[in-house]
């Protein structure tokens, strides 16, 4: 897979990007759909113009050839796009029917998910210190979900379906993109138009099962529209910097950003939206937060080589010494001549 040009500022850039943008999306979002304010409760046809609008910036983008387009068999787009809708959907589902918290807190299970399904699809296996920092992050989401008062059964069901798609959508980026030497952008060009036009036809029947009501029977006010365009617009912000971050840093970084993300969320929510806040939320997010970091330094601690010391390095001055008398003894013969120089 090509890499793409990295610099301290553009890296700088993207990371602050997708943090202002993610955490701009959820405020905006949760004012949008909540009961108390807009009541626009059609968070799967939101979705839809959300891909609308990103599909229109990858479109111009290709067209202005800021972006190049490579060859990505149909049906793994189409798989891609599946699974890249039933995580977001499940996402702003989650968000509209739990607390902030809880559903900042419940992405923060997506590791031990991630890998889990590694280890089930590579096989891949992971240190004792990875293990242990999953441990500390299953406890603190454990404490966090308890304690909880705002989880109900649709809410807590929809949270894991986002939580198992995003995770397979998180592995499948990493695999599409060395598979078939596609950058960031230019997979979220391909896959963005896939989900919006699927989104944009389904999202008003899966609305009204899960909400019982018509998108068309909706008053759309000022208020709404203005949340509507900008949720729209902090979504094109959002998926960019998203994919660019995937291509720019490790896995572990992105993770990392992510943590800098919950803390803004889960104090905006209760700044905002009045979500509680208990001694034991904090302890049981402190956990978690502690626990990716420590799996965050596991994990990169892993990638790094392990140097093996040199033969020389194991030799005293002594031990060397026979074996330079030696060498400088020892006449050096010419392979093309056959002679002995000395």
């Amino acid at each position: 897979m090509e890499k793409e040009k990295k610099s301290p500022v553009s890296d700088v850039g993207a990371w602050g990007m997708n943090i202002v943008s993610s955490v701009g999306i959820i405020m905006a979002n949760k004012q949008l759909m909540s009961p108390h304010g807009f009541a626009f409760g059609f968070a799967t046809t939101l979705t839809g113009f959300h891909f609308s609008v990103t599909a229109l910036v990858g479109l111009v983008s290709n067209a202005t050839g800021y972006s190049a387009s490579k060859h990505v068999p149909l049906w793994e787009l189409v798989w891609f796009s599946l699974v890249a809708n039933a995580s977001i959907t499940g996402m702003n589902l989650s968000l509209m029917l739990n607390s902030v918290g809880f559903y900042q807190i419940s992405k923060l299970s997506m590791i031990p998910v991630v890998c889990m399904m590694e280890w089930i699809i590579h096989g891949k296996h992971f240190s004792r210190e990875v293990k242990m920092a999953v441990a500390v992050v299953v406890v603190g989401v454990g404490i966090c979900t308890v304690t909880d008062v705002k989880v109900n059964a649709k809410g807590f069901l929809c949270a894991c379906v986002a939580i198992l798609c995003t995770s397979l959508q998180q592995i499948s980026i990493g695999s599409l993109q060395k598979k078939y030497s596609i950058g960031s952008f230019e997979l979220l060009s391909k896959t963005a138009p896939i989900q919006a036009l699927s989104l944009l036809v389904l999202g008003p029947f899966v609305d009204y099962f899960l909400t019982g009501k018509l998108i068309s029977e909706y008053k759309l006010s000022s208020g709404a529209f203005f949340f509507i365009l900008l949720s729209c617009s902090l979504a094109v912000f959002c998926n960019i910097s998203q994919y660019l971050c995937i291509g720019r840093f490790s896995a572990v970084s992105f993770q990392v950003l992510g943590h800098m993300k919950t803390v803004c969320v889960l104090t905006l929510g209760w700044l905002l939206f009045d979500s509680a806040l208990t001694f034991k939320n904090l302890l049981g997010m402190a956990l978690a937060v502690l626990g990716m970091i420590v799996y965050s330094w596991a994990v990169e601690a892993e990638k790094q080589p392990k140097i093996l010391p040199s033969t020389r390095d194991n030799l005293s001055e002594e031990d060397l010494k026979p074996l330079k008398e030696g060498i400088a003894e020892s006449p050096l013969k010419d392979t093309e001549l056959g002679e002995s120089k000395v």
